[in-house]
């Protein structure tokens, strides 16, 4: 008996052996179909090859392509568990050709691997095609000999498949399992064709026409093939079951949740077992994918699926949290076809466990709360829709996890009443947040958010993804469309641009649709809304357009590593300045980053070259950059910092990086950087580059800003620098690595000759050969000898020194010294002790300076200096100072 992973292998060998590509699944996420909220078959990853949108080196194609329907057109979430074949997780078997085999090839490899390789009975098999497909019907009659009782005509849609209202499409031919007559039902078409006798186990889709909105339908120049095969279903038939949970895959999952919950895996609590089985499955591939619990959005389908399987956990018994025990056994079964779960099994574990842990908290008080509305509602009568929308609002419980806990009992829910209360709720809420003012003019986003939801952000993996416009605003209101010329805002309903936030800026980029291009400027948010800043550059962009987004991956990428580098930054600054180093903000551009931090003083030169000799050792180190998801108390609890001033809410997204030391904080293996972030990030720290620190400077009172450059700015910086080294080497004349030995010679010579001008002006000044408009010898005026001089080649700062040298000559005296400064005029006056009680130099260049065209003046008794604007007025100066000395 075949295994799953066995069955998996053998389709996709098959198909290699007869030349085609084997094509890794895609995410859950689609990154080209913005309709669709996960990817849920086969052909998603590969639409824009059929449209001929993109080509790739290969025109045939297999896959084994995880699935999940669990939200929007394709919801079978309430039936998980009850049936034999509903899952919210799938694998679809697959086989493409894209211009390449068609009809006869596709039937031909389909008969030869179900008969051949898989062994399927001939006279089991019977197929469906669609009425017209006179060509197929042949087929089936030249290649497996089927008779025509065995080839069923149908007239409806279920064979013929449709990418959407227009575009390619073409019929079907589908290939059903008899399971035989002790099995009830009826052949495809017939009125018991809803039994489980004939199963559909392949589907077959000829891609050949295209469809145009008036109804008219033209053949395709390019023929595709499209296939999809089931691998619960198929494996379920090779492994002679009816049920797919008796598979050897489902069937291990089921057991290991029974050995954890120390039941039985049969019997009564089969179910419970089967919906955990299925859901394990759903969360933790959409978990590995990136999609994280959330209150909107795919996070929100997410934490539906993720608490349905948690309350029957809950109905099991369990008192502990169960999901996040039962990861190594998916992983044991599947983590070699889908390594990814391999490389995510912590954070999956991780983000299970918090999520039981909080929901068991408001689990028990929800179902009380049930069981007392049920109490006092008569047998059979719904439940109110107020009561399921309080269970909702205030526990948490999405209206399917209610009407799953009332379809044990025989009971419904009012949905009319539950859609009620949840619009009087928004209306409340609309209400509140136009008076938390908010801008006037934001207030559309949230009538955009309200309406078309807020928006999905893929840009954490990705940076190119499509999308589908929501709303165009223009000036404050919703348009309908943008011309080439026309700046606009743009809302989707997912992209990977990510918008300020956290310090880091809004991503740029540029957005095309079939009729148009926008470049974006900006990326910011309002009410859950990514608001895309638009030029339309080139045609029209409209409402409802599908849009290819591509982010500047230049720029985000030099974005990210100086967001990475300031989580760096942030720890070397706490472990070398203390722990009351904490974030006051933020700037993660492009070119540069900026940290602000609590710190009281400059950093001195040890300091600064240990900081950035240790960020760029865990650059170096190019270990790994973790995101986990926790509740901000767990987040904490690990020592993740906070950003200064940002609110956070349930749950949060911690980012951490670097291993330390043996030596140290933390101990050997300890996690370095540890923080609540938001912003997008490196891959590996390597991915930094470098760090260069620039410069320290102060930002407020008891706040730091240091400011740096990484990657390709920090080289271009470093470069720069370089070649300014060598420019300075070859002036000086020096050898490299001698520069700053000349440097400091020169210097030093420079000094000596500076002092030796000085002193050589000093001279001169005191022989009197630079006097100009006075005579440098003493006067007596009133007794007192008096000494004034104007002085040209002189320094402000060299009149002390001659102030002093005068007096010493006189011995008793006043002196007057002024300078000329390039037109303007220092002034400098000085009195011997003996004379400082009866004058004061402070008057005398006071005097002096009000002829002078200046202001003020001051020092001391014996020592005063001053400053004025017009030299050519020194000769009234020195009558002033005279006049002061003569009383």
């Amino acid at each position: 008996m075949p295994s799953l992973n066995e069955i998996r292998s053998t389709f996709l060998d098959y198909f290699a052996r007869q030349g085609h590509e084997i094509v890794p699944s895609s995410p859950l996420v689609p990154r080209n179909d913005p309709t669709l909220m996960f990817t849920n078959s086969g052909m998603v990853q590969f639409k824009n090859l059929f449209t001929g949108v993109e080509h790739r080196d290969y025109k045939r194609a297999t896959t084994a392509q995880k699935c999940v329907r669990a939200g929007g057109k394709h919801n079978d979430l309430d039936n998980v568990g009850y049936t034999a074949r509903h899952h919210t997780f799938f694998e679809m078997l697959g086989n493409f050709s894209f211009g390449d085999y068609f009809k006869a090839e596709a039937i031909a490899f389909a008969w030869e691997l179900l008969t051949s390789e898989f062994g399927l009975p001939k006279d089991r098999l019977l197929v469906t095609v669609f009425h017209t497909d006179d060509e197929a019907a042949d087929l089936w009659k030249k290649i497996a000999g089927l008779p025509d009782e065995r080839i069923i005509r149908i007239a409806t849609s279920d064979n013929f498949w449709q990418m959407g209202p227009t575009g390619p499409c073409g019929p079907c031919t589908e290939i059903f399992y008899d399971h035989g007559p002790d099995i009830w039902g009826g052949p495809p078409g017939s009125p018991e064709e809803d039994g489980d006798r004939f199963i559909e186990i392949w589907n077959i889709v000829f891609m050949q026409n295209e469809q145009f909105e008036d109804g008219s339908m033209t053949e395709l120049e390019m023929q595709s093939i499209d296939t999809g095969m089931g691998l619960e279903r198929i494996g379920a038939l090779l492994q002679g079951k009816h049920d797919n949970y008796d598979t050897d895959l489902m069937r291990n999952l089921i057991e290991a949740s029974a050995h954890a919950s120390a039941t039985e895996p049969d019997g009564s609590k089969n179910i419970h077992h089967r919906v955990i089985a299925d859901h394990l499955r759903s969360t933790s591939f959409l978990i590995a994918d990136g999609v994280m619990p959330s209150n909107d959005g795919r996070g929100y389908v997410l934490r539906r699926i993720m608490r349905r399987a948690m309350r029957h956990a809950h109905l099991l018994g369990t008192r502990d949290p169960l999901m996040h025990r039962l990861v190594p056994a998916l992983v044991g079964q599947m983590g070699a076809a889908y390594p990814e779960l391999g490389r995510a099994q912590v954070v999956i574990e991780e983000t299970l466990r918090l999520e039981e842990t909080r929901f068991r908290q408001t689990l028990e008080r929800g179902l009380k709360l049930l069981d007392d509305e049920l109490a006092h509602l008569p047998d059979g009568v719904a439940l109110p829709g107020e009561a399921a929308f309080k269970l909702y609002d205030t526990y948490g419980f999405p209206l399917d996890l209610t009407q799953d806990a009332l379809r044990e009992k025989g009971r419904c829910v009012d949905t009319e009443g539950f859609d009620a209360a949840m619009a009087e709720q928004k209306a409340k809420a609309r209400a509140a947040w136009s008076g938390s003012g908010e801008a006037a003019d934001a207030a559309i986003w949230f009538d955009i958010a309200e309406h078309h939801g807020t928006t999905d952000f893929l840009g954490y993996d990705t940076e190119s993804a499509e999308g589908q416009i929501l709303a165009l605003v223009r000036d404050g209101a919703e348009v309908k469309a943008a011309q080439s010329g026309e700046s606009v805002q743009i809302a989707l309903n997912q992209t990977p641009f990510y918008a300020e936030s956290g310090g880091q800026v809004g991503d740029t980029g540029e957005i095309r649709t079939e009729g148009g291009r926008a470049r974006i400027t900006d990326t910011r948010k309002s009410a859950g809304v990514f608001i895309h800043f638009a030029d339309v550059i080139e045609g029209r962009v409209e409402v409802g357009d599908s849009a290819r987004l591509e982010v500047d991956h230049e720029r985000r990428t030099a974005i990210r590593a100086n967001h990475s580098a300031t989580h760096l930054l942030h720890e070397a600054l706490r472990q070398h300045l203390g722990e009351h180093v904490a974030q006051r903000g933020s700037l993660n551009a492009p070119d540069r980053l900026r940290f602000d931090f609590s710190h009281a003083k400059p950093l001195n030169e040890a300091q600064w070259h240990r900081i950035g000799e240790e960020v760029n050792a865990y650059i170096r180190q190019n270990t790994p950059v973790e995101t986990r998801i926790m509740t901000p108390d767990d987040a904490r609890a690990i020592g993740a910092q906070a950003l200064f001033g940002e609110k956070y809410g349930d749950e949060v997204r911690v980012v951490s990086m670097g291993l330390q030391p043996g030596s140290g904080k933390g101990g050997n293996g300890a996690t370095y950087s540890i923080e609540l972030c938001g912003g997008t990030h490196v891959r590996q720290t390597g991915d930094i580059g470098v760090c260069v620190l620039l410069s320290d400077s102060a930002s407020s009172a008891g706040v730091r800003r240091i400011e740096a450059l990484t990657g390709e700015a920090a080289y271009a910086h470093m470069e720069r620098e370089s070649r300014r080294l060598k420019e300075m080497a070859t002036t000086l004349k020096a050898q490299p690595g001698e520069e700053l030995d000349r440097l400091r010679a020169v210097l030093d010579e420079r000094k000596a000759l500076s002092n030796e001008v000085a002193q050589l002006r000093r001279d001169l000044a005191m022989a009197g050969g630079t006097g100009q408009g006075a005579e440098s010898e003493a006067r007596q005026i009133a007794g007192v000898a008096f000494a004034a001089q104007v002085l040209s080649g002189v320094s402000g700062r060299d009149l002390p020194s001659l102030i002093d040298e005068h007096k010493q000559r006189l011995g008793s005296g006043a002196v007057l010294l002024i300078a000329d400064a390039g037109g303007k005029a220092a002034v400098a006056a000085g009195v011997t002790d003996d004379l400082t009680d009866r004058i004061s130099a402070v008057d005398l260049v006071k005097a002096a300076v009000q002829e002078l065209g200046g202001k003020g003046g001051g020092g001391r008794p014996d020592m005063a200096q001053g400053g004025g604007r017009d030299v050519g007025n020194a000769e009234a100066a020195i009558k002033a100072a005279e006049t002061v000395i003569g009383g």
